[in-house]
């Protein structure tokens, strides 16, 4: 049987699982490294969700890796391909190796005396322990066993079929049905478009309007590259061109909302003409970014709407009828199947129990330090990607950091080191600052963040680059002991 006790665990063999596992092979030789991932295969978000149309909301030469370019000029890719890249990365680079499936981490448990990790593995039926030096937390931020269903009266009265885009029934045949989507999320909007293709009529019930913009599905300035330079200088220009388009967009629009607001709809009228009523469907109450934006490969979504195969209804659902939903407005639509687009359920760490010398502790405890770390949790990180730019880009930060701070006790003898906690006058906010419902609902059980930094998430790439992969790693702050 192969050794239970490594130097290295990582949690989760998605698209930042798989990254953490090659700068730890890379960076880190000769130290012992597993994967556990509690599913039966590779992918993470991109294994579980089955759902007509599924792609990224990120272009693919920022959500992709930095050290295996994303080829082609694909820029919002489906997800059975980006399902593939993610398995072939790891093939190819002897990552897979390291992974060990249907093994969920339930709980973790620190001591400080020998400076190690203790993890309770369910494998199946039965429980494996395992221990470790460091442990990195890959496993998302929501719950894989469901998403998030609001309580509707009169659900049970409800005959046709209702489904979650989470729990996708894979030979669901939408062909000439009748379809509603509850929603207005990125989901909603990828599968409005999808289900409009087959089905008779898809309507698009929100309870309040999104931003949503279109992109182009390909990448017009990477083709030309890929054609006159190297891959990898071409891969590097275009990744560099995102993020800085990226980072730009996102600051003019924090800075200037109203400007923002007028250019988005302005955008959306021409889109959809008088197909549709744009300042009550498509005109959100919230400034840009106070929610993520939506985006749509080469308008899709407005194509449908714009065709008469799909349609939007901004209002909430009253009740459901036996064929359909009635609305608060007493309007009634009917269906014969009925998705619920209605957002994820929230959880940290694979809700893994943490212990620290005994004491169990709660994310809600926690602030966090660079985005990656926490207060008194020693040899701890967690991957969690941008809300505004590619979940991958910090995802990377955090694991090169990681095999930074490895690399730094190594040399000087050191056991595990520890954020210290902050002054008690630090203001603090929760980590996630967007208002989307998810975040709401989950507000109560998310780590907290600061005012200034090492607490302070910047959501900014190149201030992440040059903290994480530049700056010092013992700036007062960090602690390092000895078992």
């Amino acid at each position: 049987m192969a050794s239970t006790d490594l130097d290295i665990i990582i949690a989760g063999a998605g698209l930042s699982g798989i990254a953490a596992g090659y700068y730890v092979q890379s960076r880190l030789p000769g130290r012992s490294y597993r994967i556990l991932e509690a599913r039966d295969a590779i992918g993470g978000t991109w294994d579980l969700f089955v759902y007509p149309g599924v792609r990224s909301d990120s272009d693919m030469h920022t959500l992709g890796y930095s050290f295996r370019p994303w080829r082609g000029d694909i820029a919002l890719a489906d997800g059975p391909s980006i399902k593939a890249y993610i398995a072939e990365t790891a093939r190819e680079l002897g990552i897979d190796r390291n992974i060990r499936y249907r093994r969920r981490v339930v709980r973790a448990q620190w001591s400080s005396q020998t400076a190690r990790w203790t993890l309770d593995v369910e494998a199946d039926s039965a429980i494996e322990t395992y221990t470790c030096r460091f442990l990195s937390m890959c496993s998302g931020y929501y719950n894989y066993e469901r998403g998030h269903l609001p309580q509707w009266t009169g659900v049970e009265r409800y005959r046709g079929t209702i489904v979650h885009p989470q729990a996708w029934p894979r030979h669901l045949d939408c062909t000439g049905k009748r379809v509603i989507v509850i929603g207005s999320g990125a989901t909603a909007v990828t599968l409005v478009p999808a289900l409009a293709k087959t089905a008779s009529h898809v309507t698009m019930v929100q309870r309040s309007p999104g931003y949503i913009v279109s992109l182009p599905q390909r990448d017009a300035l990477a083709r030309a590259l890929n054609t006159i330079l190297p891959s990898g200088l071409a891969h590097a220009a275009v990744r560099w061109k995102n993020v800085a388009r990226q980072m730009l967009y996102y600051s003019l629009m924090r800075r200037y909302p109203e400007f923002a607001r007028n250019n988005i709809k302005k955008m959306t009228r021409r889109e959809l003409g008088t197909a549709c009523d744009v300042d009550r469907h498509f005109t959100p109450k919230y400034n840009p970014w106070d929610q993520r934006l939506c985006f749509v490969p080469n308008s899709d979504l407005f194509a449908s709407i714009r065709s008469g195969k799909a349609s939007v209804v901004t209002d909430s659902i009253d009740e459901f009828t036996e064929h359909g939903v009635r609305l608060a407005s007493g309007e009634t639509h009917d269906a014969d199947i009925i998705v619920t687009a209605t957002g994820l359920d929230v959880q940290l760490l694979g809700a893994t129990e943490i212990r620290i010398d005994g004491r169990r502790v709660s994310p809600s405890e926690f602030i966090s330090y660079k985005g990656m770390m926490f207060c008194g949790v020693p040899n701890f990180s967690l991957a969690l990607g941008y809300t505004n730019a590619s979940w991958t880009l910090k995802c990377e930060l955090t694991a090169r950091y990681v095999c930074r701070l490895v690399r730094y006790m190594d040399r000087r003898g050191y056991a595990y080191c520890v954020p210290s906690p902050p002054d008690p006058s630090l203001a603090t906010e929760p980590a996630i600052s967007l208002t989307s419902g998810y975040i709401k609902r989950a507000e109560h059980l998310l780590p907290k963040q600061g005012s200034r930094k090492p607490w302070k998430l910047y959501q900014n790439y190149a201030l992440d680059l040059a903290s994480l992969q530049f700056g010092r790693l013992d700036d007062g702050v960090m602690v390092f002991a000895r078992a």
